[in-house]
């Protein structure tokens, strides 16, 4: 209670500099998707993409480093008229996985309400909808944002999107399909929470329907603070065919799955060179109890799937060539410090894994070269509850978008 006190404390500072803002840009509001959507072209074509060297450094083993072609990623965009339009994302993972990310039709009713549908972001959170290499310090995207809040997450569902200008609020509200929890075995579990249960638009399996929503602030010059939730149940195959008589077999089927409720609050705020971002989740889970001796191994072991998730992260970073006269770059020191835990809380008989619970310090920099092309280092210092020193990484990286 006293890290999220400390938490909330620390994302309010933005309002403190509020009465000493410059006349900065505006804040990013749109993602790549909305850029799309935006333009006056019959086809707009976009991409972003990103290249890793990560090397583990230990003082007592040498260690090979990885190179990699994380991702390459291309953006389509068609206007059949000035009300319906179409965007796709298709991504290609370390050179030989292919993904699509997002491929969804839009009515256009106003500014303020615009129908949706096909595979859709969860809008949880930042990186979720903001995960292009350019818009982000670093060059992983944060821990939390692969374990908590599984970027990149989509699902296929339909719903409304707008921006209510008087407010100075924007909105999202989709009914979708949930993460699959069971298709013969488990797809959760303590490690890596619900990641394991993106099913990406790939014969997804729909057994009840879950809900999402954000509603974004961004009234005040250089400042975003953003409010998300998820509520649902998890899928189970085991629903198929599943005789509505037979209550040994209901009651199985409903060991399988598992209730989520997630909550996401973030902010951004910009002033002269100073940036400031913070964001946190927590993601309470019910019937976990049943789904964790359901999906017992071979042995007889039970899961280990925490009843509650919860992470954080603030970072602040400072453009050091702001005051350089007619100049592209932006050189961008900075610091991130991060708090993760899978198994936040644990049902009765079950023990939490301290190996779970992470802390992570990053600092490094970021040389944006122009703008949408950057290249990234940063030093990572990892270090979870049950680990006697820190693991430190080294990773550098370049990336693009346009």
């Amino acid at each position: 209670m006293l890290r999220f006190s400390i938490f909330i404390s620390l994302l309010c500072l933005p309002f403190a500099a509020i009465v000493a803002q410059s006349n900065e840009e505006d804040l990013q509001t749109q993602n790549m998707a909305d850029k799309l959507l935006s333009s006056d072209q019959k086809l707009s074509v976009g991409g972003y993409g990103e290249v890793h060297y990560n090397q583990a450094l230990d003082p007592d083993y040498r260690n090979n480093g990885t190179l990699d072609v994380h991702r390459l990623v291309m953006l389509f965009g068609y206007q059949f008229s000035k009300r319906v339009q179409f965007v796709s994302e298709i991504e290609y993972e370390h050179v030989s996985e292919v993904f699509v990310e997002q491929a969804f039709l839009q009515y256009k009713i106003n500014q303020s309400i615009n129908l949706r549908g096909g595979l859709l972001l969860i809008p949880m959170g930042i990186i979720n909808e903001f995960h292009e290499p350019t818009a982000f310090n670093g060059v992983e995207r944060p821990l939390i944002d692969n374990k908590i809040s599984p970027t990149t997450w989509r699902e296929i569902g339909f719903g409304m999107s707008g921006t209510l200008l008087p407010a100075s609020l924007k909105y999202q509200v989709y009914l979708v399909n949930g993460f699959n929890g069971y298709d013969g075995s488990a797809r959760f579990n303590g490690k890596n929470g619900l990641r394991g249960g993106r099913q990406k638009g790939a014969e997804s399996t729909i057994s009840s329907p879950n809900f999402t929503g954000k509603v974004e602030y961004f009234g005040l010059r250089g400042l975003n603070l953003g409010v998300s939730a998820y509520v649902g149940k998890s899928q189970s195959e085991l629903f198929e065919r599943l005789d509505k008589a037979d209550e040994a077999a209901l009651a199985s089927a409903d060991s399988s799955v598992v209730g989520i409720a997630m909550f996401g609050l973030d902010a951004r705020y910009q002033i002269a060179g100073l940036q400031l971002r913070g964001q946190f989740y927590y993601a309470s889970l019910s019937n976990t109890d049943q789904y964790n001796v359901f999906t017992a191994n071979d042995a007889g072991k039970p899961n280990d799937l925490g009843s509650s998730l919860a992470g954080y992260y603030l970072e602040g970073g400072y453009n050091v060539l702001r005051d350089i006269q007619n100049t592209q770059h932006e050189l961008i020191p900075f610091i991130r410090y991060e708090h993760s835990n899978t198994q936040n809380s644990m049902e009765t008989g079950f023990v939490a894994s301290a190996s779970h619970e992470v802390n992570v310090i990053t600092t490094g920099i970021s040389w944006a070269l122009a703008k949408g092309a950057v290249v990234k280092a940063d030093l990572q210092f990892s270090k979870s509850v049950s680990d006697t020193k820190a693991s430190k990484t080294l990773n550098i990286g370049f990336g693009y978008m346009f």
